[in-house]
């Protein structure tokens, strides 16, 4: 099964956190800061209204809060619209 976003939607896939130690204390998963960079996995086609700028492929970054989380096959994503996307990354 594939996920295919609809209208103005991108699938991302987050980068992986950063494993943090201070001190010799490992930051357990709980307490880890949100990743704000992902790769787009599909997106939608647009609406007539706003043309789908990004692509596959594409490294991005986004908002804290922005997106739902879904699991597929044991895969972490999100879904959000394209305006909660605030830069691609050369």
């Amino acid at each position: 099964m594939k996920i295919q976003p609809l209208a103005d939607r991108v699938l991302i896939e987050p980068a992986a956190a950063e494993e943090k130690t201070i001190g010799g204390i490992i930051i357990p998963d709980t307490a880890k800061e949100k990743p704000l960079q992902g790769k787009v996995v599909a997106v939608g086609r647009g609406t007539k209204d706003e043309e789908m700028v990004l692509k596959a492929g594409d490294t991005v970054l986004y908002g804290k809060y922005a997106g739902t989380e879904l699991e597929h096959e044991g895969v972490k994503y999100l879904i959000m619209r394209q305006s909660d996307v605030v830069a691609v990354l050369a």
